[in-house]
């Protein structure tokens, strides 16, 4: 299904549009908050590859651009709306940095995987460039997360909770009428919910392994899956 076979309906073209905008902001977003915490990288080589990120995220927005602007309409228009309405915090030095990027990056490969099959191929092949390039972003930030839990610093704690909420809303809201449309006309593979739950779960060898732990469910947002499960297994002695 989709326009290139011509039996597109308005409400298809209209979720198209949705999830081309929803990607477009999350690559501002995201190059806006590296671009910004770019000074408190500590070396060069690390400076480097974040500003590589950085201009990967805006080569992303050019893609999402080109798709919309096939499709009519502004894109950077109601990108920058987004961003107003719903501004997220800054990232304030190099550990908030890493931690944002362990969080942020795993939670952008789950998402994105559910549109590797769109039926609207496009946008599949836009999603699955992008993926190719997201894969060598995961594991940096988790190596430093690493390093700095295993040295009992409080902060690794306080930044893991601060994030996990805003990267949790990557999946969006599940169990809407607008996700079961999208899931029934291949748009994407499953519903948020799902999704989020993969996530959770993928996190917590991690977590166990670095002494983080969840906090309440009513602390991680009020659109999260309601059957996310917040238990850790008990981390064995070193």
């Amino acid at each position: 299904m989709g326009p290139e076979g011509g039996q597109a309906t308005r409400r298809y073209l209209e979720t198209v549009r949705l999830l081309i905008r929803t990607q477009a902001w999350r690559e501002i977003l995201t190059a806006d908050l590296f671009a910004d915490a770019l000074k408190y990288v500590p070396t060069p080589a690390g400076k480097k590859l974040i500003a590589e990120h950085v201009r990967e995220e805006l080569a992303h927005y050019g893609l999402c651009e080109q798709l919309y602007a096939a499709l009519g309409g502004d894109l950077w228009q109601d990108v920058q709306a987004r961003l107003a309405r719903n501004p997220w915090p800054r990232i304030e030095s190099w550990p908030e940095l890493a931690m944002f990027q362990f969080l942020n990056d795993r939670a952008a490969k789950f998402q994105l995987r559910e549109y590797r099959n769109c039926s609207y191929a496009p946008y599949a092949r836009v999603i699955n460039q992008i993926l190719e390039e997201e894969e060598g972003h995961i594991g940096f930030g988790e190596s430093v997360v690493r390093e700095m839990c295993a040295t009992g610093a409080p902060e690794c704690q306080t930044l893991f909770d601060k994030w996990l909420p805003y990267c949790l809303m990557v999946f969006g809201r599940p169990g809407t009428a607008g996700n079961r449309y999208a899931v029934e006309v291949g748009l994407k593979a499953r519903d948020s919910g799902e999704v989020m739950r993969e996530y959770i779960e993928d996190l917590k060898p991690a977590m166990v392994a670095y002494g983080l732990r969840f906090l309440p469910p009513d602390r991680l947002g009020a659109e999260i899956d309601t059957r996310l499960d917040l238990t850790l297994a008990v981390a064995r002695p070193r």
